[in-house]
């Protein structure tokens, strides 16, 4: 880890890494994950790039918001007091973000806080309250498998290729290449993380006059997405019709250890 630029407490709230030099690109991850989902690409980024992964608000190693906030909200807020803490003075940073990071690093750029955002697969682009109940639906019926099942057997089962593969469907088009131990911890975070109930009971989430946007944006979309299907494309189109849109053929929602040098390659084109 290293020093933010701000000397002030509030860099401190969430837990983060700093590698590499270059041009500031902070990745932001998905529900239930940690900074630890951009391990198969951080080090390819690093050549280029000074790479800040940082753990959301309840996730991870860093604190739960305040009962009395609102999710999407208080995660805005502490992510915006730490873009502004570890970035350089003068510099804008480049964002990337994946499910519910793609949909906060889109929203910071909303606000203004971006030079350049990549969002893979990124939440926000549901086609009505149907198709975002759907989406819930999906983490409800994972939490309660793995429930089920019990998570040390789950986490058995992680260390065989063939039934990572099969467990981590929902997430991984080629879950056999996802590292088993922290697919184990991604396991027992869906189980304990409690960002995840009150995530999945809010609304639809909006964003701020994305239409006026003034930075460059890339929406990529795995098309063996499970949990937020490519066909959210469409609404991502209306929404940013100024973004360059991919569709990345036999990738799923997460797609960052299913094929760690074509991601590692959109995010640094994204950040050019």
């Amino acid at each position: 880890m290293s020093l933010a630029f701000d000397t002030g407490a509030e860099q401190l709230e969430l837990a983060y890494d700093v590698r590499g030099h270059g041009p500031t690109l902070i990745l932001l991850h998905g529900l239930v994950h940690r900074r630890h989902a951009w391990d198969p690409v951080a080090e390819r980024l690093a050549r280029h790039r000074r790479v800040v992964t940082v753990d959301l608000p309840g996730h991870g190693d860093s604190p739960e918001l305040p009962e009395d906030a609102d999710v999407l909200e208080g995660s805005i807020e502490r992510l915006a007091r730490f873009v502004r803490a570890v970035t350089p003075p003068g510099e804008k940073p480049h964002l990337a973000g994946n499910s519910l990071g793609g949909y906060l690093a889109l929203e910071l750029a909303c606000r203004g806080m971006a030079e350049s955002v990549t969002a893979l697969s990124p939440a926000g682009f549901a086609l009505g309250a149907l198709d975002h109940r759907r989406s819930v639906a999906m983490f409800t019926a994972l939490r309660a498998a793995v429930r089920l099942m019990t998570a040390d057997r789950v986490s058995a089962a992680l260390l065989r290729a063939p039934l990572r593969a099969i467990l981590l469907a929902a997430f991984y088009a080629r879950g056999w290449k996802a590292d088993p131990i922290t697919a184990a911890i991604d396991v027992r975070s869906l189980l304990d993380n409690a960002v995840i109930d009150r995530a999945t009971s809010a609304p639809v989430p909006r964003f701020t006059d994305p239409a006026n946007v003034d930075c460059p944006i890339t929406i990529a979309w795995g098309r063996r997405d499970l949990i937020l299907p490519v066909y959210q494309v469409r609404q991502a189109r209306k929404l940013f019709p100024q973004a360059t849109m991919l569709t990345l053929p036999g990738l799923g929602h997460v797609p960052m250890p299913d094929d760690p040098a074509l991601i590692g390659a959109v995010l640094l084109a994204g950040s050019s």
